[in-house]
Parts: structure tokens; sequence; C-alpha cells
């Protein structure tokens, strides 16, 4: 039989086939092989009535998240906060740098927009992300259509709201809800497990809060590639491998001065730029401390 995988718990694996739910273990060739089943995969299993099945085969996977570990994913709803945190156009867009570089469609939700001063505060922001290409919601209805016959997983730092979100549009879950530390400015980790659940018509995954975020890229050709306004306009760069920042011919660099990119997003293009390079730099010296 052939089905997916939406629940993992200690070693057993609930895998979904016509609408019934199985509980199966991985046979151990798998742990030989170096493999291990994630929630989201697409698994051949035997289901023996009366007792436990077994995962026989795993699918080749679309992209996965290590944190949390979950594959074949259609899309990513990050949660900003408006306030308390307050928004975090940097962090934002790490998480956006991380879902491009694996190929997940994000959807950016604005939570706690009544503790606004003024409601119209981050209008102009929201409207460069829109202006990328992105989804951008501030309410359940907003939401709710978009998660209509796709595979979405949650996620967002730590005191955003999200499992209040989650409860919001899925109160059947009942996630487990933590105030706001005041002494820390951040939340409690509240979400234990990953599984997934069906809601309007999609399936929706939970995942951590996150007190900090490693956005998976390791190259300036990779990073340029996940910010879709510059890769755009890279294309008109003199040199393939432009970095934007010193090379003669970029188109880039007057783009941010006209407007048509956003400063912000740039100026975070920058630092991440030079997150890349200061470890690449690491890496090196301590290659040659320890030569094989």
């Amino acid at each position: 039989m052939q089905g997916k995988i939406m629940k993992a718990l200690a070693g057993f694996y609930y895998v979904e086939s016509d609408g019934q739910l199985y509980q199966t273990r991985a046979r151990g060739n798998f742990r030989k092989k170096g493999q291990t089943p994630y929630v989201g995969d697409v698994v051949d299993f035997s289901a023996e009535e009366q007792s436990e099945g077994y995962i026989l085969k795993i699918y080749e996977r679309k992209n996965s998240l290590v944190r949390p570990p979950i594959v074949n994913i259609d899309q990513a709803v990050v949660i900003m906060s408006a306030k308390e945190p307050d928004f975090n156009a940097n962090l934002l867009d790490r998480f956006l740098v991380l879902l491009e570089h694996k190929n997940i469609h994000p959807i950016v939700y604005i939570s706690k927009t009544d503790l606004l001063a003024h409601p119209d505060e981050l209008t102009e922001t929201l409207a460069v992300y829109r202006a990328v290409g992105y989804d951008v919601a501030k309410s359940v209805a907003d939401l709710l259509p978009l998660l209509t016959g796709k595979i979405t997983v949650f996620m967002g730092q730590t005191g955003v709201g999200k499992s209040t979100l989650l409860n919001q549009i899925a109160p059947e879950l009942a996630l487990e809800t933590g105030e706001i530390s005041e002494s820390l400015g951040r939340g409690r980790h509240t979400t234990r497990a990953v599984s997934l659940y069906d809601l309007n018509g999609g399936k929706i995954a939970d995942t951590p809060g996150f007190s900090s975020l490693d956005y998976e890229v390791d190259t300036a050709e990779e990073l340029n590639t996940c910010f879709p306004e510059i890769k755009k306009i890279s294309q008109s760069c003199k040199f393939r491998t432009c970095t934007h920042t010193h090379e003669p011919a970029c188109a880039v660099k007057p783009s941010v001065e006209e407007g048509a990119i956003a400063a912000f997003r740039f100026e975070n293009y920058l630092q991440m730029l030079s997150e890349i390079e200061n470890r690449r730099e690491t890496f090196k010296k301590t290659a040659k401390k320890f030569p094989k």
C-alpha cells in the first residue's frame, strides 16, 4: 500500500492511505542505509490486521526542513507579530531566504495588528513584500483560502502568537499557548511534536518556535536567487557572479537608488552576504589548522 506519514511519535509512524490511518514502524534496513522516515514522506508500507505495519520504501522528496523534521511541503505561513515582539523585517527576510532556498512558497501573516498605535504603520513595508510577489495576510479570513489543497507549515519567532492563530483556524487542535515573558521579551516554547492535520481542504503542520534561525544558504550565488527582486534585476549585471557590492556595471545597486528594490531588503541581503563570507573565511582558517 502507499500513503503519507501524518505523524511520527516514539518510533511509530502513522500513515494515511485512502482515508484510514495505519500505525507502522520503519524496517531496520533504513537505519543501515542512513535513512529516516519523516512527516510528509510518501511511502510504501505493509498493513496487517490486528498488528503494526512496516514502512517498506520512502519516495524521493521535493524539499525538507530540518527544524522541524518535515518533508514535501508546498508552502509555509511565516507569522510575524506587529508588536510584542515588534515587527522585524530582518528576521522575516531570513525566514523568506530559507523558504526560497528550499523551494517552499512563503505566505506572510501579520499577527497582533490591534496593538499598533496607527493601523497603517506597516502598510508601506508590507507593500514591498506584496510587490515582490509574496502573499500577505492580516486576518484568518485572508489566510484560509490560501491553505486549500496545499500542505502548509506554520513557522515564526517564539512569542508571535503561532499557536493562538492555529487555535483560531483549527480549534479542535487545542494547542497549548504560552504567554510572553516580559523579562525576556519572548515567549516560552510550547510546541512539542510535528503532525499533519486536515484543514480547509488542505493539510497543516505546526512547528516549534524559533529563538534563532539558520537560513542554510552557503554561497553568494545561492543568496542572490533567494531575493526574487534582486535575482530578476541581477540578470542585467555585467558579471554573472556579481555580488552587488563592488563589481562594475552592477544593475542592482542603481535599482536600489531608484527605489525599484527596497533599501531595507538590500541592506538585509548585504548583512546575510557578509555572514556567509565570514563563515567561509572561518572555515578556510580552520581547514588550514587541521590539514588532511
